[in-house]
């Protein structure tokens, strides 16, 4: 499989281009990048400013042909938005546009973890107890008990810090 590092946001740019001129029949005029962020999406078409994002996790992960039909549908979402017509997932427009070019309709899972780039889930810290029922809710960061009250009873919480933290 490509690692994220093989290809840089030039080389996806000439590569978004070339796919527009080839399926589309119509240039590409904006941006192509690659998000390390994205973390439940393939990538993105942002309206405003016409740049089209992709996860680059995709790439390493599943490879050159499935990057390709993530970028003909951000591709679709460019083109019939720009032509005016329906660029969003639910309109005739998009849905044949997409199935005559060969994209993807949904990308495919990326694995959990370390190795996707995703973060350790935050530990619980804290502990919420109601002074009247004795209820306690666990939190994962510091909030102010005085704005809020028990779900069962309604009586006033308490904030206390636990010793060590807990796995999520």
């Amino acid at each position: 499989m490509v690692t994220m590092n093989e290809m840089s946001n030039e080389e996806l740019q000439a590569w978004v281009e070339k796919i527009s001129l080839e399926s589309f029949r119509v240039p590409f005029r904006h941006k192509a990048t690659f998000n390390r962020r994205l973390s439940s999406t393939g990538g993105r078409y942002f309206m405003k400013s016409h740049h089209i994002e992709i996860n680059p996790h995709q790439l390493a992960t599943h490879g050159r042909e499935e990057v390709e039909k993530i970028i003909k549908h951000e591709l679709c979402h460019y083109h019939l938005h720009i032509a005016g017509r329906g660029y969003r997932h639910r309109d005739a427009d998009f849905k044949s546009l997409l199935q005559a070019v060969g994209g993807s309709r949904f990308c495919k899972s990326l694995p959990k973890g370390k190795a996707a780039g995703r973060r350790q889930p935050e530990p619980y810290r804290y502990k919420l107890r109601c002074s009247a029922c004795g209820t306690e809710y666990l939190r994962k960061r510091k909030m102010n008990p005085a704005r809020y009250r028990c779900g069962k009873c309604a009586g006033r919480l308490t904030l206390l810090k636990l010793d060590s933290p807990m796995k999520s």
